[in-house]
């Protein structure tokens, strides 16, 4: 609860005054340490790897800036080959090898690939209200999903992956998304109509609920209980940043093709 307290603030200050630069920048922190919590969960035998993997991912994170798309794919492009030559000429065993490549390189998919389109979507005509709607589904669909999933979960969600999760609270977590978003619309972002709270909060809701559910299959995969213990009470980066994961891309698509404002 006090890391919450103290991060929180940070990261609302962030977004609202300190320009797209900064938030790269804080994007870059969390997807430096989010690459090593996987790291360590994965490919805990790789050190070296452990170390230049945050470096070289975490820099995806600043190519929005140069306003080139081509240079996406560049990024990754030249991010597969260097780590797959790397893992190539560091074989450990031929037969774990495949596996080890394949983590290795999830990690930069699942992690700075999707956190860049934060960057991508502060780039737009109205992206800091688009940063706190996210932060507002995301935030309003856990808090609703715990405390109704507590009060009357009893069907389970996804029992393989999450033992604790509920039908009951994950649909009370799509109510909770839809009043947060309905609360941007009536206070600092007008401009969004109500179908685009309902899709959205929908939409981005199930989305982020599955961001969560994938982050649990992979934890549970890994034997590992959180993905580690950076933020005291809740875990590691990973665990905090599951549901944007998933939900930045989604969120910057719609945004491109769907909202009018």
């Amino acid at each position: 609860m006090i890391s919450a307290i103290i991060l929180l603030p940070i990261v609302i200050l962030i977004v609202m005054r300190g320009g797209t630069l900064l938030l790269a920048c804080l994007l870059a922190l969390l997807s430096a340490i989010g690459i090593a919590e996987f790291y360590r969960m994965a490919l805990p035998e790789r050190r070296l790897e452990l170390w230049l993997a945050p470096l070289a991912g975490s820099a995806l994170i600043f190519i929005p800036l140069a306003g080139n798309d081509k240079l996406i794919f560049s990024g990754i492009g030249l991010l597969f080959i260097g780590f797959s030559l790397l893992f190539l000429f560091r074989v450990r065993t031929i037969e774990t090898a495949a596996r080890e490549v394949a983590f290795a390189l999830l990690a930069f998919l699942y992690i700075p690939f999707l956190l860049m389109h934060l960057v991508l979507l502060r780039q737009t005509p109205f992206g800091v209200q688009w940063l706190f709607v996210i932060m507002l589904i995301v935030m309003t669909n856990d808090s609703a999903a715990y405390y109704t999933g507590s009060a009357f979960g009893k069907h389970r969600l996804y029992p393989l992956v999450s033992p604790k999760k509920s039908i009951e609270g994950a649909v009370g977590g799509l109510i909770g998304s839809l009043c947060g978003v309905l609360a941007a619309k009536f206070t600092f972002f007008p401009q969004l109509t109500f179908s685009d709270a309902v899709v959205t909060a929908l939409v981005i809701g199930v989305v982020g609920q599955t961001g969560d559910l994938f982050e649990s299959l992979l934890k549970r995969s890994f034997g590992v209980k959180d993905s580690g213990t950076i933020i005291p009470g809740h875990g590691g980066v990973l665990d905090r940043m599951d549901s944007i994961l998933f939900a930045a891309p989604i969120t910057y698509y719609y945004v491109l093709f769907f909202f009018r404002g």
